[in-house]
């Protein structure tokens, strides 16, 4: 019966909850990228390539130096980043590119926070660091 309760629509625990949240959010920002022809780990290594032209920005999405090497060809081949040497750089259509989708994933980021104050969203990303912190330690 506790079990059946907790389970409820409106009772569900966080892992459900945290489940539900990545897999809407990996959908809406698909379908938002997608008008661009972009995925979402193209949108993510434009932004570090833009934020820092050193390949090692990339290491957080893409551990394996393989994987790093086929995401850089993808987006150089686009015409969306050029290789400097040892460095990266966004080509101009590359900036235009990361201008459109800044407007998008912005809208996508107003829609997915709608109804939710700052201070919940600042309270919320905080304890899910906790909580992350927590099971890391142990």
């Amino acid at each position: 019966m506790f079990f059946r309760m907790y389970m409820s629509d409106d009772n569900k625990p966080i892992g459900w909850w945290l489940k539900q949240v990545d897999r809407l959010l990996e959908e809406s920002f698909a379908g938002a990228l997608a008008a661009e022809g972009v995925d979402r780990r193209q949108w993510q290594l434009l932004n570090a390539v833009a934020a820092d032209g050193s390949a090692d920005v990339l290491t957080p999405f893409l551990p394996e130096q393989a994987d790093r090497d086929r995401a850089i060809s993808a987006l150089v081949g686009r015409g969306w980043v050029e290789r400097r040497g040892d460095e990266l750089a966004l080509t101009a259509a590359g900036s235009s590119l990361r201008a459109r989708l800044t407007v998008l994933v912005a809208a996508q980021r107003r829609r997915t926070t709608d109804g939710i104050s700052d201070a919940e969203y600042v309270a919320t990303v905080d304890v899910l660091k906790r909580m992350a912190g927590n099971l890391a330690t142990r």
